[in-house]
């Protein structure tokens, strides 16, 4: 399988922890940031690689084998490959029993989840359509190979019917809406840009 690693490197440690990040909020009714630094830093056993590339399932078995993650405060974002700073990494803002990967090629399972809880999903993030994405629904235009992550934070119906997932991304809030990405739903089989094909979410 081919890691996430996607155009700005750590995004697959990005939508793992912005999903356990909603998922504590849900259970505690605290929004806490959590350290995309302590993934990429300290995981690195097994396919996670640092902005090498990554797999979100192997980030969240590595936050329930670790106990729980650093907050962010305590363990800052670098914005590269460093060593596991033991310390930073000792202390747990949050943590999961571990996680469920979303029906493949279904987005009635994944609409299911995430009326729920915020879900890692990977797509095709390199192609142009959606590396300079403006605004609007995004409905085609990238291909369903995946080697970029996102998170789906909910869905919804434009005004002239067209039903779309509304997606975080990691590359700040200069791009897309603020930040936030509209994907055309419903489409059969891998979904536009792939999102149907790899999502997962931590419990």
């Amino acid at each position: 399988m081919a890691l996430i690693h996607g155009v700005a490197g750590c995004c697959w440690a990005f939508s793992a922890v912005a999903a356990v990040e909603g998922l504590n909020k849900i259970k505690t009714g605290r929004l806490v940031s959590l350290s995309e630094q302590e993934l990429v830093d300290c995981d690195i056993y097994g396919e996670d690689q640092g902005c090498e590339g990554g797999l979100m399932d192997d980030a969240f078995d590595f936050i329930k084998r670790r106990g729980g993650l650093a907050s962010e405060s305590a363990y800052p974002y670098d914005g590269e490959d460093g060593s596991c700073r033991s310390s930073a990494a000792a202390s747990r803002a949050a943590s999961i029993r571990g996680h469920e990967d979303v029906p493949r090629d279904d987005e009635s399972a994944l609409a299911a989840a995430v009326a729920h809880q915020p879900v890692s999903v990977a797509i095709d993030g390199g192609d142009p359509a959606f590396r300079f994405y403006g605004g609007g629904i995004l409905d085609g235009g990238c291909s369903t190979d995946l080697d970029h992550a996102v998170t789906a934070v909910g869905y919804g119906t434009a005004g002239d019917g067209t039903r779309y997932w509304l997606m975080k991304n990691s590359w700040g809030t200069s791009w897309g809406e603020a930040g936030y990405v509209r994907i055309r739903r419903g489409v059969r089989g891998e979904g536009v840009c792939g999102l149907a094909k790899l999502a997962s979410y931590p419990v």
